[in-house]
Order: C-alpha cells, then sequence, then structure tokens
C-alpha cells in the first residue's frame, strides 16, 4: 500500500486517532553569557560530551548537558515513561530512525519546521530525510550518522577464483555458486535470521513499504511483491544451501570472517569496525563495494542503523535546541569531532565528504572506500517505518529463524506472511486503524 496522504503527526494509540496536530512548544527565550539557554541531551553515543564541550566553549548563551543512556531501547522507553508523566524528559534526544514513528504516535516529539529545521534538509540524502520527516511538512528530528549498507568481500579469494564482483542480485547468486563450488566449506554470505534491521534495509533496497498511511488508516504492506522477492531469493539461496543459514554475530560467524569460510559479508560502512574486530588477520584483504542492485540501470540502496537528534515535546526552548541540533549534524567542525570521537558515519553528505578522507585502516589498500561509501549512502530509497517496530523486528527474528532452519524456499515466504500478520494484529489491538 504506498503512502497516500502527506503526514503531519501521528496518532497516539490510547485515542485509536492517526493523525494528529503537531505539537510546538513554546520557543524559549534567548539565552546571554550571563544567564544561558540550559539543555540537556540523552545520547548513548561514545565520547559524544567532548564535542558538546565544543559547543559550549563557542556558545556561552546556549549550553548543553549531555546525560549519557544505555543504549537505544532503554532510552526511549525513559523518554516515553517521562512523556506519560508529564515531566522529567530532556530537551533533546538521540533517536534512531526507527524509533521516530513510535515517539511521534506518543507525543512525545516536538515538530522542528518552524524553529529552522526545513532550512537544512538539502544537508541530507532524501532517502535519510523522509525518515525524520514522516514523508510530510513536519520535520521531528535532524539526521545524525547513518548506514549505508554496503558489499565486503575478500578480494584476494576473488582474484584466486578469478571472479568480479557482482553488480546484480543475479550475480551475487552465481559468485556464491561459484565460491560455495570451488571450496564447499566456504560460503559469500549467510542470511542472517537475528538482525531484522538487517532485512529491513534490504527489504529498503527493493523499494519495499513496510509501513504507510491511507487516509486515516495505517496500511502494512510488509508481505508484499518488494519484500516478497527478497525473501523468495535468500530462501532460494539457502535451500540451494550455497549460502550459510547462521546467523552473524555468533561466534561461528566471528570466526569464519578471519579464517576465510566468510569470504563476504552484507553489511554497512560502519563493517570496517566489525571486521578488524573479528578478522584482525585478514586487514589489507577485504575490499568494499556497492550492494549488488535487482536492477542495475536504477541503483538503490538500504540503511541498517543510524540515529538522529530529536527535540521533546516538553523542551522549554526549542528554537535553541534546533539551532544546537543543526551545529552537532551539519558544522564541519563539529561532525570532524563526531567523527573522531564517536566513529558515526554523518548522514550529512557534504560533511561527510570533508571529514572522511582518508580510508579505515582495515581498508587501507582501497583509498577509495569512502568514495564508495558516499555513492552507497546517497542511493538510499525512502522507507516508512510504523508504531510498532519492536514487534515487527520479534516477528522476524522468531518466524525467520525457523525458516532458516528449514531451508526451504517456501518457509521463507510463510515466515513473511507470519511476520505481517503478527504486526498487523498487533496494531489492530493496540487502537490503530489498518487497512
Amino acid at each position: 500500500m504506498r503512502r497516500t496522504l502527506r503526514l503531519g503527526a501521528l496518532a497516539t494509540a490510547a485515542a485509536a486517532a492517526l493523525i494528529m496536530t503537531g505539537c510546538a512548544p513554546d520557543a524559549g527565550q534567548a539565552g546571554t553569557a550571563d544567564d544561558p539557554v540550559e539543555l540537556t541531551y540523552w545520547a548513548w553515543a561514545p565520547n559524544l560530551d567532548k564535542v558538546v564541550d565544543i559547543w559550549n566553549e563557542e556558545h556561552p548563551e546556549i549550553q548543553v548537558t549531555v546525560n549519557k543512556q544505555d543504549g537505544g531501547d532503554p532510552a526511549i522507553t525513559k523518554l516515553l515513561t517521562a512523556i506519560k508523566a508529564g515531566s522529567g524528559a530532556p530537551d533533546l534526544i538521540q533517536a534512531e530512525y526507527q524509533k521516530i514513528p513510535t515517539l511521534v504516535a506518543s507525543d512525545a516529539l516536538a515538530d522542528l519546521a518552524d524553529a529552522g529545521a526545513s532550512d537544512i534538509a538539502s544537508e541530507f540524502p532524501d532517502g535519510v530525510w523522509d525518515s525524520v520527516t514522516l514523508g510530510g511538512d513536519a520535520v521531528y528530528a535532524i539526521p545524525q550518522d547513518t548506514g549505508p549498507m554496503m558489499f565486503y568481500y575478500r578480494d584476494d579469494v576473488f582474484q584466486q577464483l578469478g571472479l568480479s564482483v557482482p553488480t546484480t542480485w543475479d550475480e551475487y547468486a552465481e559468485v556464491a555458486r561459484a565460491v560455495h563450488t570451488a571450496d564447499p566449506s566456504k560460503f559469500l554470505g549467510t542470511f542472517s535470521a537475528n538482525d531484522a534491521g538487517w532485512f529491513a534495509g534490504l527489504a529498503q533496497q527493493a523499494n519495499s513499504e513496510w509501513w504507510s498511511i491511507d487516509g486515516d488508516a495505517w496500511g502494512v504492506g510488509i508481505d508484499e511483491e518488494p519484500t516478497q522477492k527478497v525473501a523468495d531469493y535468500w530462501g532460494g539461496l539457502v535451500e540451494e544451501g550455497v549460502i550459510d543459514n547462521k546467523p552473524m554475530y555468533t561466534p561461528e560467524w566471528n570466526a569464519g570472517l578471519n579464517d576465510g569460510t566468510q569470504v563476504g559479508w552484507l553489511g554497512a560502512v560502519w563493517g570496517p569496525g566489525v571486521l578488524s574486530g573479528n578478522a584482525a588477520d585478514t586487514a589489507g584483504l577485504w575490499k568494499a563495494a556497492a550492494l549488488p542492485d535487482w536492477d542495475a540501470s536504477q541503483p538503490s540502496n538500504g540503511n541498517w542503523g543510524g540515529s538522529s537528534t530529536a527535540v521533546t515535546t516538553q523542551s522549554k526552548n526549542v528554537e535553541a535546541a534546533v539551532e544546537f541540533a543543526t551545529w552537532l549534524n551539519t558544522d564541519p567542525e563539529a561532525i570532524a569531532a563526531l567523527v573522531t570521537e564517536t566513529g558515526i558515519y554523518p548522514a550529512s553528505t557534504a560533511a561527510a565528504a570533508g571529514a572522511l578522507t582518508e580510508a579505515p585502516e582495515f581498508f587501507s589498500n582501497q583509498p577509495d572506500f569512502y568514495d564508495v561509501a558516499a555513492g552507497a549512502a546517497a542511493s538510499v530509497a525512502p522507507f516508512q517505518y510504523g508504531p510498532n517496530v519492536n514487534v515487527a523486528f520479534s516477528a522476524y527474528n522468531d518466524e525467520f529463524a525457523k525458516a532458516a532452519e528449514a531451508k526451504s524456499r517456501q518457509a521463507f515466504l510463510d515466515a513473511l506472511t507470519a511476520m505481517q500478520t503478527i504486526t498487523v494484529d498487533d496494531m489492530t489491538s493496540s487502537g490503530f486503524t489498518v487497512k
């Protein structure tokens, strides 16, 4: 079901309404060096306080305090509790893109459009900006980092076998067969049934739309042609036995990256950290490429991960918060500090190009690593998350784990159908109208 309505704000489940008026708190008073505006910022990115120190030194009139949180989900749960209580929320919060619809539905995020956030849309790829606007005119956050997907492969193995880097999924399947035929202990990759965000990124690349707005109702399109194509493809490769069916991030998978039994990985731009941590012995042997496309003439990509800086509806200083969040996520000095201190891949296109000029040490053999990454980021397709992402992701983990174990193409398609049913049933029971 395609998006048919400009999204304003999303309804609370308790009210069983889908669209509501975006909340616009007082903009707040301008601060001075003697009487500064004081903002609190809940976040979990490492060393973010060191980046904020730069702001505080340069902006005595607006002072920001970072309150370190435990990961994404605990911080979101804590925020929703504060919003429900009517007090205790911070001015700003680090919010993963998939959490934004849930936060908007709970009236937790302020619409920043009138506070100047709309003016910086051109700083970001369209697909990323769509994630913070939910496809409409309201702006619920400012993108911070992003996780465009990329294909990592063992260049030495490819050269030994005379293989070309696949540019389409048909070619990927052929290379997977060639790798496994040459050495049955080796795989070009694995289907991971414990990484719903990974699968969502693959579905995003196929131009799927798992959630959408249709009038006063939600549409849920998980079990529709684009994602069916993705599930059928991977189910076929697992059934054929040319792709592994073991989850990522297990000791076995980690070891496979280092010992050469895993000679490829469909990861994201932050992949060098994973590879250097798990496959230190293979430094200089890997290369990165764009994710294979369904249609080489129409490049597309998906995101796996990424977060934004949002302002809560309890903030009394929205304009000051937007000024800080804009600086944090677009200013060259701030971006350079974010890259150095937190290790993110910046969402801002120009800032990323300016800050990422040298390939990661693990990829010193590929000087153009960040050129490849920039191309991957620029082609990210729009993708709409919904208010119960946690339920859909949990259903993926449960249902696709069974399918991967069964090694059956049909089981993969059945898992997708079950994922759709579980998601719709949960939304209906929560009070949302679903078509």
